[in-house]
């Protein structure tokens, strides 16, 4: 039996086909459909096609919107029951599950989570047919600091290992000292008062 969420990602798969306006820059992430009193509410995320890491721009999201819309009401899966939609980028949060996922997280640190129901902190270098290639990121165990010898140590992770990935926030610029942040700090300071 087919559910409405496969019901709807069908409709919406000519929409986000390669060679279609939207297909070439944008695809189908993922859809979900709830239902909040009498109203169905779709949610639907795009992301930017391909593998290279990509932000996508806000007049995107809204082309996706537009497109979505006038699909689901051509269409008409959803019936005579009114609907909210959300077209949204996928979030910081959202599990890395597909190798295209994982190609998009290239230079960012990722906890794997292993099938082993391990996990590693990685900082994801390259993906392939084999799986995750990255590199070991330091990491409190426990209280105690993270051994040298792991530290930037290479880290292969075969697909049939891995269970999900998930981004990790970083609040400091990658690649950046503290040295770095504080000499910028100064730096401001003396221009402001050369100005005044």
């Amino acid at each position: 039996m087919t559910t409405l969420e496969e019901t709807v990602r069908g409709a919406l798969a000519p929409v986000f086909a390669p060679g279609s306006e939207l297909g070439d820059s944008l695809v189908l992430d993922d859809v979900d459909v709830s239902t909040a009193g009498r109203r169905h509410v779709v949610r639907v995320v795009v992301d930017g096609a391909g593998d290279e890491p990509s932000d996508i721009d806000l007049d995107a999201v809204a082309a996706a919107s537009t497109a979505v819309s006038q699909a689901l009401d051509d269409a008409g899966v959803l019936g005579e029951t009114p609907y909210t939609l959300e077209v949204t980028s996928p979030g910081v949060d959202r599990p890395l599950t597909t190798p295209r996922h994982w190609a998009r997280a290239r230079g960012r640190l990722v906890r794997a989570v292993l099938a082993d129901g391990s996990a590693v902190l990685v900082r994801v270098v390259s993906v392939d047919g084999a799986g995750v290639h990255g590199t070991g990121e330091p990491q409190m165990v426990k209280g105690k600091p993270p051994r040298a010898k792991d530290v930037g140590a290479p880290h292969d992770l075969a697909w049939a290992d891995l269970v999900r990935g998930e981004v990790q926030v970083e609040f400091r610029r990658a690649g950046a000292d503290i040295e770095d942040l504080v000499a910028d700090e100064h730096e401001l300071d003396d221009e402001d008062e050369d100005e005044q």
